[in-house]
């Protein structure tokens, strides 16, 4: 399926891409309006005083794992693990060049194993974040904002219900700080994203058990393609990689976590509210679920 759609988007852009090469504005008047990429930050802000309401929709449905060795295990047969996620991010301009945001996630976890199930829904781990615009794109110059970032264990993390099968862990317990940086570039019609972001996760009492988990890196790279009449197709790529947590002042081996997504999507925007729906592949990894989802996200400004 995934190698079906990232056909289509090539094929599509192969088609239009004529479309621009006469009668258009010079690039620095380009400026398109999307939902952006689904992971990826895109570098420009919001306007002094305006205010961004972006919401998710997530179907996540797991086929399988990857193991320690990064080997894939397809789930055994009757058994079944999903999810639905619910996100809110949002977005206020504090000035042309600073900006606060915002991300609360619930979720609805369900699982099937060896003929038992277990359901749980809850809230999971909230972000505030703080982005400040560095350099504005110019010439060959690409936009650059920098991040700073706070996880807070808002989910549930200790005392789980074994009888739950684990559908009621929905966060780390720990308060992650972090930092990075985004950079986005227009190449007419397409406008490129990427981004990195370090976070350093911090010690925590996980059911007496004093816990540090390792510092983790999120990187990502996205691409948009402008099609007209306000549609777009998006292509992205997102990666995470952690290494082993520490207990009681010892390393767990074995416990580093890491995973590569790819990601094809397509959007239609107009200046005031923007939509995309979009798949989502986990591809590989080490020690991680491996997920197909299934994404509809819009936005709203005021």
């Amino acid at each position: 399926m995934l190698r079906l759609i990232l056909t289509v988007i090539i094929l599509l852009a192969c088609c239009n891409v004529d479309s621009y090469a006469h009668g258009e504005a010079d690039q620095d008047e380009w400026d398109p309006v999307s939902a952006g990429t689904l992971t990826t930050w895109t570098a420009p802000l919001c306007a002094k005083g305006e205010i961004v309401i972006q919401p998710f929709f997530f179907y996540n449905r797991t086929r399988g794992s990857f193991d320690s060795e990064g080997k894939y295990r397809s789930l055994p047969k009757g058994d079944k693990q999903y999810q639905y996620q619910e996100q809110l991010f949002m977005q206020y301009g504090i000035t042309d060049r600073l900006e606060i945001d915002a991300q609360a996630v619930y979720q609805e976890n369900y699982i099937r194993q060896d003929g038992v199930s277990a359901h749980k829904n809850g809230f999971g781990d909230s972000y505030l974040f703080l982005r400040y615009c560095a350099i504005e794109e110019k010439g060959w110059l690409p936009h650059l904002t920098g991040l700073f970032q706070v996880k807070m264990p808002t989910g549930k993390y200790q005392h789980l219900n074994p009888d739950k099968l684990g559908t009621d862990s929905m966060g780390t317990g720990s308060w992650d700080p972090g930092l990075g940086f985004i950079l986005t570039k227009k190449l007419k019609p397409f406008l490129f994203h990427a981004d990195a972001v370090f976070s350093f996760p911090q010690k925590v009492m996980v059911d007496g058990v004093k816990t540090r988990y390792a510092s983790y890196t999120n990187y990502d790279f996205g691409v948009e393609y402008f099609l007209p009449k306000g549609f777009n197709l998006m292509l992205e790529a997102n990666g995470y990689t952690q290494g082993d947590t520490w207990q009681d002042g010892e390393r767990t081996v074995s416990t580093a976590v890491n995973y590569l997504i790819l990601s094809p999507g397509v959007g239609w925007s107009c200046d005031k509210v923007q939509f995309l729906l979009a798949y989502q592949r986990v591809v590989a990894g080490v020690n991680t679920d491996a997920n197909d989802s299934v994404v509809l996200t819009g936005v709203y400004t005021f």
